[in-house]
């Protein structure tokens, strides 16, 4: 028996150290170490002339702006810091890769930032591919010396006069348009379908490139119903220039490789995801001109939004032809290999472009890049006529569609309206957790003098699971990394209150079992039996329901879903098991002879 309750004891203590360790990061990191280490920096900048805003959250120190002589005297002088993201960076000990470093994260409505809703028009999405193909049907029409007229009226396509001719070139060219009548066409219902159904997805891979150059650490982009998109951007200080950003539309461009330079057989094949403006400011001085070093964004292969590495390539300045004149991509299968690949289409003066640049550089590298991002670098085996060419690189099914979206998000990038802008001040976000600490240290209080009052001893040791419940549950979520919201610091009150309620079942059971004159350790025993199932049952039920929010709901829908499932699954261990072996110690230490309840 008392070995049983000295591992359960250890089981509870192991716990809560293992909490407490994952609270480091807003427990502590904040202060220490380093605590001086910002005013050290305002006051190095200062010295230099140098002017920019520099903050710190937790182990990240932001620069607002990064002018490049800040760079060199971070790289000379601090040692510590090392670069993060554009204009952050991270302290970084031995320690640091030890110990948890992100702990709770605190959402938009308590630390202020950006909350953007931005509708996708997919029905003028539909309305730009038809003008563009109406147009490519112009160009091909005259390539071919057909005289034509060519109206767009609606979702119809009017060719006229209609001739043979025309007509079998229509229908070799454009096979995604299905003919109405004689000299009418539109696009058809599946390709349709495909542009609205993409569209949404075009725009989210737009916004994760804006939203990644811009620096926004901890961002929320997601698909809110079918065709709306919801954007958080937490600690933004500057919501104009953040909504410009996102707002321009995405530049596409393809650059030849040089890989005849002696430089380009010196760069590393693959660097860690942070390495980049290392390796920029290693061979900056060697680069020719004319020439970049861009890098090539390696995914991890099961988390498509992972990035594991990054691979250097060097590559000529001049863009040779741009994302503005390619008319679809798409994803098809590689009849040689039978694997996913990428199938792109240029509009007729991108096709002449294309097959120019591509047979004056057989067996040269072509790199195609989104916003300063290389997604792929293949090779060029021969002269590719027709403006068709496809892009083969051993890729899943998810890399194949992902570099598709990226392909047709610089060719047809779909309208979006803006339907929500609300920007959320830092000011309101401490309110709200003041107000949250408030409210919850009241409650907390409260409960635990109730419990004292009216249960005595047991009410102490309920206290006692109460406090264990709290620093679990806070460890848990600082352990998984999740987002605390307002509605979240709901759930974690509304947590206490079940963990209190549980104890009142079986407090009273023991009341009931002591009044039928069974001894203390025996009215334990049968009232933590009895009440067991009753407690289960309600915890299950609420968990149930708490899985249902956070499947079907949204933001701060979720964030309570989030606390409360925390809180129900925990308060089962704390309410079980935490106070039934704080009354089996007691009780196998000394006889006790009435139980102060």
């Amino acid at each position: 028996m008392k070995k049983k309750v000295l591992g359960r004891f250890i089981l509870m203590g192991v716990l809560a150290l293992v909490a407490l360790v994952y609270l480091l990061p807003n427990l502590l990191y904040d202060r220490w170490p380093e605590s001086g280490l910002v005013d050290s920096l305002r006051a190095t900048a200062n010295q230099q002339g140098i002017e920019t805003q520099i903050e710190r959250n937790k182990l990240i120190i932001s620069f607002d702006p990064m002018p490049e002589e800040l760079k060199e005297v971070i790289s000379n002088s601090y040692p510590m810091l090392k670069f993060a993201s554009p204009g952050k960076y991270e302290i970084v000990h031995w320690w640091t890769q030890l110990m948890p470093t992100r702990g709770i994260t605190l959402g938009l409505d308590l630390q202020g930032g950006l909350h953007l809703v931005y509708e996708v028009e997919e029905d003028k999405a539909v309305e730009i591919t038809t003008e563009r193909i109406a147009q490519a049907i112009r160009d091909v029409s005259a390539e071919n010396g057909i005289e034509s007229t060519i109206k767009v009226e609606g979702p119809l396509i009017t060719v006229s006069p209609t001739t043979q001719e025309l007509a079998k070139l229509i229908e070799d060219e454009f096979p995604t348009l299905a003919s109405e009548t004689e000299g009418v066409y539109k696009l058809s219902d599946d390709e349709v379908k495909l542009i609205k159904s993409s569209a949404p997805d075009q725009v989210l891979e737009s916004f994760r490139n804006r939203i990644d150059r811009y620096g926004v650490a901890e961002p929320s982009i997601q698909r809110q119903g079918t065709y709306e998109i919801v954007v958080q951007l937490p600690g933004v200080k500057d919501p104009s220039s953040a909504i410009d950003i996102m707002g321009k539309t995405a530049q596409l461009e393809f650059k030849l490789a040089h890989d005849e330079a002696p430089l380009a057989a010196e760069l590393p094949v693959s660097i860690a995801p942070d390495q980049d403006e290392e390796i920029l400011e290693q061979f900056k001085d060697r680069i020719p001109e004319g020439d970049e070093i861009l890098f090539i964004i390696n995914k991890d292969s099961v988390d498509r939004k992972k990035v594991v590495s990054k691979s250097p390539i060097l590559l000529k300045k001049d863009a040779l032809i741009t994302g503005a004149l390619l008319s679809d991509a798409r994803v098809t299968i590689d009849q040689t290999y039978n694997e996913p690949a990428v199938s792109f289409t240029f509009n007729s003066a991108g096709a002449k472009l294309f097959e120019k640049i591509t047979s004056a550089n057989v067996g040269k590298r072509m790199a195609i890049i989104l916003d300063g991002t290389v997604y792929s670098a293949p090779n060029i085996n021969e002269r590719i006529p027709g403006g068709r060419g496809q892009i083969t690189g051993r890729f899943s099914d998810r890399q194949a569609r992902d570099l598709a979206l990226v392909l047709k998000e610089g060719a047809l990038p779909a309208p979006v309206k803006r339907l929500q802008n609300v920007t959320v001040g830092p000011s309101l976000g401490r309110d709200s957790i003041d107000a949250g600490k408030t409210a919850g240290l009241i409650g907390a209080v409260l409960v635990v003098v109730f419990m004292i009052i009216y249960y005595r001893v047991a009410g102490v040791i309920a206290d006692f699971a109460l406090v264990l419940n709290i620093l679990l549950l806070l460890g848990a979520m600082a352990m998984l990394e999740a987002t605390l919201t307002l509605p979240g610091i709901a759930g974690i009150i509304l947590a206490i209150g079940m963990a209190v309620d549980s104890n009142v079942l079986m407090f009273e059971r023991m009341r009931e079992e002591i009044r039928t004159g069974k001894t203390p350790r025996a009215a334990v025993d049968s009232g933590y039996d009895k009440a067991f199932w009753t407690i289960f049952d309600s915890h299950v039920t609420t968990l149930i329901t708490a899985l249902v929010l956070f499947q079907f709901g949204t933001g701060p829908i979720k964030g309570f879903a989030v606390t409360l499932s925390f809180g129900v699954a925990i308060n089962l261990f704390t309410a079980l098991v935490g106070t039934k072996t704080v009354f089996d110690f007691i009780n196998s230490r000394t006889e006790v002879k009435r139980l102060s309840i």
